[in-house]
């Protein structure tokens, strides 16, 4: 099991649930906002969705109290026990159904599911279906917990995700989870928020598990450009003002190229642009679109945590827009739109010049 041989180096380190007095304690933005929708990197909902990895660990407190890389291999190895001995029952499973000749299995599938931006009521009905039929199922971050709710209840959870700075697992071991668990003859299901082959890495994922003989299905979902822009009422093509979208991303992979490159083409007064994960490097970005050509006063806004409960949403104009992102706040996910379109909506306020929206949804 390619699970086994390389998490195992894990399995001699330390629980990260014993606090670190070198560890200070971590900053807190002084913003006003209900409980987070999504699933947070050591929130105690985290861990009690994931309970069953750890049965084997002492005794835990919450959350760990730092985010050093020891932290994460250190939960790698509480977890890794449970993994195997899940490998096992999945596989006796498999010999039960006659599915298994001698020390072969035949593999199970893989399902790359994404699950929108966060309102469970986008959700596809495959997507309800296949997440209902799985065995294990490794969910992002920006999987809303209402979407983790419909997990069935004798399947497990196992958190996956990334944010700035903190990657429970890096790629590389996704992709041997997925492929430990699929030789085992599991119905595996990766959640994504969004589509999965939107900024997801999914397409990644399904090429790595294709070269291991894997069968992979990839079932759609709403991408947050679509879902979030239909929440606010902006079209991101309109007859006449915008023949064209582009996504663009915020921030590239380590040593990769500057995601912001692209913005001697990408400012186009007649193209929607959709910034996705570009929170921190959106002041440049907006400079070096005006730069390039887009008008000062192209409307755009920036929505927090779009189509749940806890949507903020800010408008402005483009060189307003960072100040206003800041005054009011915003954290990640944050999506933002910068086009004519988005004076379309009739959440648009009369006049920007004289104020900016923050609209709590």
């Amino acid at each position: 099991m390619a699970l086994l041989h390389k998490l195992a180096p894990f399995s001699s380190l330390n629980s990260p649930f014993t606090r670190n007095p070198h560890c200070s304690a971590p900053r807190r933005h002084l913003v006003c906002f209900s409980a987070s929708p999504f699933t947070e990197k050591h929130s105690l909902e985290r861990y009690q969705r994931d309970q069953w990895v750890y049965e084997g660990s002492q005794t835990m407190s919450f959350p760990p109290p730092c985010d050093s890389g020891s932290v994460r291999e250190d939960d790698i190895a509480l977890q890794l026990p449970e993994l195997k001995k899940l490998l096992v029952v999945l596989r006796e499973k498999r010999e039960s159904e006659g599915k298994c000749s001698g020390e072969e299995c035949l593999p199970g599938n893989v399902f790359l599911v994404g699950t929108g931006p966060g309102d469970p009521e986008l959700l596809t009905l495959k997507a309800v279906r296949v997440i209902k039929s799985a065995d294990l199922l490794l969910y992002d971050r920006l999987v809303s917990n209402d979407v983790l709710d419909l997990v069935a209840p004798q399947a497990k959870l196992l958190y996956v995700g990334k944010t700035a700075g903190y990657h429970s697992r890096t790629q590389e071991e996704i992709h041997e989870l997925l492929l430990s668990f699929a030789e085992a003859g599991a119905t595996v299901v990766r959640l994504k928020g969004g589509d999965p082959l939107v900024f997801g890495r999914g397409g990644e994922e399904m090429d790595f598990l294709q070269q291991q003989g894997i069968q992979v299905k990839v079932i759609p979902g709403i991408t947050a450009a679509s879902g979030i822009a239909a929440e606010l009422g902006i079209p991101l093509t309109h007859r006449g003002i915008a023949n064209s979208v582009r996504f663009l991303t915020g921030h590239s992979r380590k040593g990769g190229s500057d995601p912001l490159f692209v913005s001697e083409n990408a400012a186009d007064c007649d193209s929607t642009l959709v910034v996705y994960m570009g929170l921190s490097t959106f002041p440049s970005l907006a400079q070096k679109l005006m730069l390039h050509g887009l008008s000062p006063q192209t409307p755009a806004a920036a929505i927090e945590r779009g189509t749940t409960l806890q949507q903020r949403t800010v408008f402005a104009e483009l060189k307003d827009l960072s100040e206003k992102i800041t005054s009011a706040q915003l954290v990640s996910p944050t999506l933002i739109i910068i086009g004519k379109v988005v004076e379309l909506s009739p959440f648009w306020p009369i006049s920007t010049k004289e104020e900016s929206c923050l609209m709590q949804a």
